[in-house]
């Protein structure tokens, strides 16, 4: 075969325009590149054509600006396969091109680069990357994450956990071919670097770990439009650089083995978690995660697992069997999460979970209704609340036989989860059933006896008309707030209103019953 005569079959999702230039520059391409227009009925909206058409624009460009080589475009239709097996399986239908058409493979694409080297058809790899994506310009010292969308101006949140702000970084718009483009470079660098983890992959989104950087691909017809979110940790801690006592740091060395690690989105919680796996790892400890994406910064003698790629069974069965000191769990999100959480604390395995919760007290009550009340403080010894970038409350927690606050009445004892201020010892909230409902009473501001009386009786009169479970009581302030789910109101307020009227003027209680 002549070198005029040679063909290629490009794989565009993979190789840029400017890769295969190179790629022809060093002689390594010489003769017709093919462009397979199956890129083209693959895409699902008008940007991604247009993204598409100026990637084959600019091949037809270099091409002709260095003369080394052809390019057109192909209907070639393998025996067998339509556009439906392009769109599911491009590895395949490419490779199926390849072979028919006597042609080598232009990719960075291991598993059609491992097909194509199987079935001996030469394949040209997509040049190393000699520089880092071009996102990684827009991360300054303070830039804790980049935000690109298609049709809105790039910005990037500067600042630290608890205190940033959100800048616009230029005036234009973002293109849809920009983002188009960023995605190959992200592409290129992981396939040279062998550093990028790809934790999801769905029609609709990606989720990435590229080195520190955690990369969110999302596009049509789950968004709006193509948006890229790109975020970085400011900075790689240890547990020495957060306020921590010599208690908690004894307690954390000698006592601690279930530990809830909570805070709000973005306020540091799984900076915190890695640090505490260096610190178990510098202890001695065998420590490994389970994480998704994998995005912890970690020695690699800490294994990282990933929920992404097995079931909860199979994260079971491997962590009882290899028997790790500590597991540091990263993030706790659906019910599934909660339950392999418990069941491994329970085996006797030193857990660590992170969890997203506005307060300390709230990260507990992720665990009430998924596991029974008397068995949490079995699973959860130790929660600590990141605030803006360090520990702001720790509490324990531990189970008594008592009367519960603000009940007086001896034969109303029963199991009570007291939970309590670490560095105080004092208690600060109580949890306990009363009837079918389980109550979190704050004790500084908890319900008096009083109140708790009219609360049974609320409950009572409610519940003819509302499911009980349905029906939450908190105080504030001086006063008992009733929730109800707002589709029960009309006829339980009318039916019930003068019942409750009669029941705040005997109890000279104040109660307000609200919808949700």
């Amino acid at each position: 075969m002549s070198v005029l005569s040679k063909k290629y079959i490009v794989d565009l999702t993979t190789a840029t325009p400017e890769g295969v230039h190179e790629l022809a520059m060093s002689g390594r391409v010489a003769g017709v590149v093919l462009v397979h227009i199956g890129f083209f009925r693959i895409v699902e909206t008008p940007e991604e054509t247009i993204s598409i058409a100026t990637s084959v624009e600019k091949l037809y460009k270099l091409a002709k600006e260095t003369g080394l080589f052809e390019v057109q475009l192909t209907d070639h239709m393998p025996r067998g396969l339509n556009y439906r097996d392009f769109k599911d399986n491009k590895s395949h239908f490419l490779f199926s091109v390849a072979m028919d058409l006597d042609a080598a493979i232009i990719t960075g694409d291991p598993k059609l680069e491992a097909m194509a080297s199987a079935s001996n058809i030469e394949v040209v790899k997509i040049p190393a990357a000699r520089r880092l994506p071009s996102f990684t310009e827009f991360f300054e010292e303070d830039v804790m994450s980049l935000h690109l969308k298609e049709g809105v101006p790039p910005m990037v949140k500067r600042g630290k956990p608890g205190s940033w702000r959100l800048e616009y970084i230029r005036e234009e718009p973002v293109t849809r071919a920009e983002l188009e483009q960023m995605v190959r470079e992200i592409h290129e660098y992981s396939i040279a670097s062998g550093e990028s983890v790809k934790e999801i992959s769905r029609p609709g989104s990606l989720i990435a770990q590229l080195g520190h950087y955690r990369i969110v691909v999302t596009k049509p017809p789950l968004s709006d439009g193509m948006e890229i979110t790109i975020v970085k940790p400011l900075r790689k801690l240890k547990l020495s650089d957060y306020t921590i006592s010599a208690k908690l740091l004894k307690r954390f060395e000698e006592q601690a083995e279930g530990i809830l690690i909570a805070g709000a989105p973005g306020m540091g919680k799984t900076t915190f978690a890695q640090a505490l796996a260096e610190f178990y790892y510098e202890k001695g400890k065998i420590v490994k995660t389970v994480e998704s994406p994998r995005d912890m910064q970690l020695p690699p003698e800490i294994t990282q697992l990933s929920k992404t790629y097995a079931t909860s069974e199979e994260i079971h069965d491997i962590l009882l069997l290899s028997r790790p000191d500590y597991t540091i769990y990263d993030e706790l999100r659906d019910t599934k999460d909660f339950e392999l959480f418990a069941d491994l604390r329970l085996a006797g395995v030193g857990m660590v979970g992170v969890v997203h919760a506005t307060s300390p007290i709230d990260a507990i009550q992720r665990f009430i209704g998924r596991v029974e009340l008397g068995m949490i403080p079995s699973i959860i010894d130790t929660v600590v609340f990141i605030k803006n970038g360090d520990i702001e409350k720790v509490y324990t927690l531990e189970t008594t036989i008592k009367v519960p606050h603000g009940l007086t009445e001896s034969d109303l004892a029963r199991p009570v989860v007291v939970v309590k201020d670490f560095e105080t010892n004092q208690p600060e909230y109580e949890i306990y059933v009363f009837g079918e409902r389980t109550f979190v009473v704050p004790i500084k501001r908890g319900l008096t006896a009083k109140q708790q009386r009219a609360v049974k009786k609320i409950v009572n009169i409610l519940s003819k008309y509302v499911p009980e479970e349905e029906i939450e009581v908190s105080p504030v302030g001086s006063k008992i707030v009733v929730t109800i789910p707002v589709e029960y109101a009309p006829i339980a307020l009318s039916r019930s209103r003068k019942k409750l009227d009669r029941l705040k003027r005997q109890l000279g209680v104040k109660f307000e019953v609200k919808t949700r």
